[in-house]
């Protein structure tokens, strides 16, 4: 065999491993490939309907949903069907407001409320998350306080995720609360239960860890995760807020050392939500290529 035929021959059998590997369906999948977003960044002026079949159309897989709001349930249900839509999992809208962690019982009662409302919508939806906030300390709530405030009433939810199958997915957020992967692994192994887990938000860690670090301690407590960006630049020389004001890809989150963790850990949903600020058609054009970029690091 001369040389030129060596060439042609090799790069005959590389195309065709490389077409092979885009191709085959034996090869494990990389850890995030589905992608949603939340509702409210859908900025279009149309209805449910046409919103559903829009984001679909920009290679969305699904979108997730406040509960409660103030939606039209049978056009929900329509849009999901006709779209081709997934609903993943739903947002308690609740839980800032009346926060577990409140002094006064009545005001914990109607979060845990709205919680159990939230797990019976979202299998009504056909998702399996619930977003919830656990607890917000501040000055006049310890942490101590919130901690068991949280526990107590979450318990109480966990018959109710027993029943429709439905899980609890905390969420880490700005709320002074589970500030350390340890002692958020801890909070969620205290109940002993499969039906309550973590919703790891990416660009929420950057501000004091880093996410792969937390990913590995987590691990197979990752039930779903955000897709958010934060730059550390933006934070120490504008403020810790302007942090968030990063495009996907290009602040700290450090995508490539994520998407290696949560393949280590086996997290295996697959599924990413955008939480960024949305737009238009081609805002949310670009924020669908953008996931597609990070989640290809």
């Amino acid at each position: 065999m001369n040389r030129r035929s060596f060439l042609q021959n090799s790069m005959g059998a590389a195309a065709a491993v490389s077409l092979g590997a885009a191709t085959n369906p034996f090869l494990p999948e990389k850890p995030l490939h589905k992608k949603s977003l939340k509702f409210g960044m859908i900025k279009e002026d149309i209805s449910v309907l046409e919103k559903f079949k829009l984001i679909k159309s920009l290679g969305f897989d699904g979108v997730e949903l406040d509960s409660p709001n103030d939606l039209v349930e049978s056009e929900i249900l329509e849009a999901r069907d006709k779209s081709g839509l997934i609903i993943p999992g739903v947002v308690n809208s609740v839980h800032w407001r009346k926060p577990l962690s409140h002094p006064d019982p009545a005001v914990r009662a109607e979060c845990t409320q709205s919680m159990i409302d939230a797990l019976n919508k979202c299998k009504l939806y056909g998702g399996t998350t619930v977003l919830l906030v656990p607890a917000v300390v501040n000055k006049d709530v310890r942490y101590d306080e919130a901690w068991d405030r949280a526990t107590e009433e979450i318990k109480k939810m966990l018959p109710e995720a027993e029943k429709t199958g439905i899980k609890i997915a905390i969420e880490n957020v700005w709320n002074n609360f589970l500030l350390s992967p340890m002692e958020a692994a801890h909070f969620i192994d205290q109940f002993d239960s499969d039906m309550i887990g973590w919703y790891f938000d990416v660009g929420n860690i950057v501000r004091y860890g880093w996410p792969d670090q937390w990913i590995r301690i987590l691990g197979k407590r990752i039930l779903k995760v955000d897709i958010k960006e934060y730059s550390r630049k933006k934070q120490s020389d504008e403020g810790i807020w302007e942090g968030f004001k990063v495009e996907l890809g290009d602040g700290d989150s450090d995508w490539q050392n994520v998407n290696k963790a949560l393949a280590e850990v086996g997290y295996s949903a697959g599924w990413g939500s955008a939480e960024v600020p949305g737009g238009d058609r081609e805002r949310l054009k670009e924020i669908s290529e953008r996931m597609d970029d990070v989640y290809s690091r």
